[in-house]
């Protein structure tokens, strides 16, 4: 069978000039238009809300006029949405005339105005998820039945995502063929994160323990040991087993949501999935840890986001005047 002939591939440029490329970068092109599958999945979710809103309207969203983006945002800020969401949604827009060569609206003086009003009313200062202790988390750990499957499994994801200051995004995209056991520590080979979308390949280190039932690295591998095999998913969701008998381990790989309800279900509602990691920064910061050492794990590229990510408001915990030697 006759194999279709190969296209040109058209590139914008930031000056919305066409630049003709050959078809051997087409994959490349694609790869670095579109970003990261997390970020796709968010854009188009953006787009179709934007869509809608211009069809309730009766407004062209592309290309779409600047009045047109600035009343969009104006109704996202009205219905509550967080300034960072409301960003998100705009560089979707953008990224869509990008793709369509025409020029994007969201680089007008006007709506930045307008953006700028939306941070003075609703507040730069998103929530964000609180930092729990050790002892909290020690607690939820003890609480959990060790005996069944789903025990092990939720131990090992809370431990190896605090240890590890993981994303959720990275917990769930592990496979079990990313784990190294060496005699110091287990290295986890990260293929791709938030911060790395280009498979540059990471290493985290996680370190055993004194205490068993508190050991990250003994409560993976016993979570291994129960799933039976060694390639696929790390962690997965759970079959329901037969009357009487504890679910078992399937083979499809556990949400980002799964991982959110499990953090809530043992930690209590008011954490999230983002207080593994927000945890691990301020007990790090706590415990007198470098910038340096602390992004070493968390792989952050700047020590603004140390700051950022450190939950160290608690005035009774944090504050230089227990120090002061009277």
């Amino acid at each position: 069978m006759e194999k279709s002939a190969q296209l040109a591939v058209f590139v914008t440029t930031r000056n919305h000039a066409l630049v003709e490329l050959p078809p051997s970068v087409a994959k490349y092109v694609e790869a670095g238009l579109h970003g990261a599958e997390n970020t796709k999945r968010g854009y188009a979710a953006d787009l179709r809300s934007f869509q809608d809103f211009c069809e309730h309207h009766n407004l062209v969203h592309l290309p779409a006029d600047v009045t047109t983006v600035a009343a969009y945002v104006s109704e996202l800020a009205d219905r509550g949405l967080k300034l960072a969401t409301i960003r998100r949604h705009v560089a979707a827009i953008s990224k869509l005339h990008q793709l369509a060569g025409q020029q994007s609206p969201t680089n007008h003086e006007a709506l930045n105005v307008v953006l700028d009003g939306i941070a003075r009313v609703i507040g730069k200062r998103q929530r964000q998820a609180p930092a729990f202790t050790v002892a909290e988390l020690k607690q939820a750990i003890r609480a959990m039945d060790l005996t069944t499957p789903t025990g092990l499994r939720d131990r090992a994801v809370l431990l190896l995502g605090f240890a590890g200051a993981f994303r959720r995004s990275e917990l769930v995209a592990l496979n079990v063929e990313d784990i190294e056991l060496t005699r110091q520590a287990l290295v986890i080979h990260l293929r791709q994160s938030k911060t790395n979308q280009y498979g540059l390949e990471e290493d985290k280190a996680v370190f055993y323990s004194p205490s068993v039932d508190f050991c990250p690295v003994r409560a993976v591998q016993e979570w291994i040991e129960c799933m039976g095999r060694n390639s696929g998913p790390l962690f997965t969701r759970m079959n329901r087993g037969a009357k009487d008998s504890p679910a078992q381990p399937s083979k499809h790989r556990l949400t980002d949501q799964s991982v959110n309800d499990l953090v809530q279900r043992h930690l209590g509602a008011i954490y999230s999935a983002h207080s593994l990691r927000a945890s691990f920064v301020t007990i790090a910061v706590e415990a007198g840890q470098s910038n340096k050492a602390i992004k070493n794990q968390t792989k952050q590229k700047t020590d603004a986001m140390i700051e950022r990510y450190a939950r160290l408001d608690d005035v009774k915990r944090f504050n230089a005047a227990q120090f002061l030697g009277l």
